[in-house]
């Protein structure tokens, strides 16, 4: 019996769903024993998010600054297993606060201690340093990360921009005016099974050595250049308004509206001309980017 452990963080619920159609062909074999696991925390963030709060969280999730979680049921601490499905956000280009929060635990440490590790990340698009974060974060709990799925809004980013805030604080997900429905596609969410039978196949051979490249053979990940140099350089600004922000205590809130004016010009205007300068240098840093992909595609 093979024992699977699918561990995640949802807001949404969107997350909760693609990890439960992952799992269909795994809960359809009578050797595979799988048990779900909602991360919490004692003081949950708010769906719909108000503006304040939204905000709020910047510092603390770029930083990946834990807040304290929940236990996890005496059923799922007490088994040792084959292996983790492991489901999260990206929040402010990190993993979000509560996935970070349960892995910095000493849950994760006996959960995750020599075990496999499939990551399965659902995002808007950029979700690249998040995930060489988690490599770290995962490297430390002595665990191995051996697959990696990415599932993310197709739509090109300045309609995904619109899209996603519509639905973070209204919390519908449903088309918004002209705007098509933010987030993952309900096609892909669905189609999520997919990677459950390529998992199973790897899970009862007691080998994930392929597993990552069958996984990308059916579009596990999808590398966009230029959203990988956005992240990079994204993660440069984040990484000084964050530290400005958290040594900030009575003008905190003044900062955060700064940073969230900074954070439109950022998106709306300084984006664009960072793509056409991608555009222009992209033929002189090709075989750069095809490095990049094939890294960033593997585990």
């Amino acid at each position: 019996m093979k024992n699977v452990l699918i561990l995640y963080y949802t807001q949404s619920g969107q997350l909760k769903e693609i990890v439960e159609n992952l799992a269909i062909p795994l809960l359809s074999d009578p050797e595979v024993a799988v048990t779900f696991c909602d991360i919490s925390l004692e003081q949950p963030f708010p769906f719909p998010w108000d503006k304040h709060s939204f905000f709020d969280a910047f510092p603390e999730s770029f930083l990946q600054i834990p807040r304290t979680v929940h236990a996890p049921s005496e059923e799922v601490l007490q088994k040792k297993y084959d292996l983790i499905v492991l489901g999260y956000q990206v929040w402010y280009l990190s993993p979000s606060i509560p996935v970070n929060s349960f892995l910095k635990s000493v849950y994760a440490k006996q959960l995750f201690d020599t075990t496999p590790v499939i990551t399965v990340i659902g995002a808007r698009n950029m979700w690249v340093m998040a995930q060489e974060k988690m490599k770290a974060i995962l490297k430390g709990l002595n665990a191995k990360l051996v697959g990696n799925i990415a599932l993310v809004d197709r739509h090109i980013n300045h309609i995904s921009v619109v899209t996603i805030v519509e639905w973070m604080f209204t919390g519908k997900k449903e088309k918004f005016g002209i705007f098509p429905k933010p987030g993952v596609s309900d096609t892909e969410i669905k189609g999520a099974s997919k990677f459950g039978t390529v998992l199973l196949h790897h899970l009862k051979s007691n080998s994930f050595a392929a597993l990552q490249n069958e996984l990308v053979s059916n579009n596990a990940v999808e590398i966009r250049p230029f959203l990988v140099e956005m992240d990079k350089k994204a993660n440069k600004m984040f990484t000084k308004w964050a530290r400005l922000i958290i040594g900030k205590k009575e003008s905190r809130p003044q900062w955060l509206k700064v940073f969230n004016i900074y954070l439109f010009v950022a998106i709306w205007f300084i984006s664009p001309i960072v793509y056409i300068l991608h555009l222009l240098k992209y033929p002189f840093v090709f075989a750069k980017i095809n490095r990049e992909k094939a890294y960033y595609k593997a585990v």
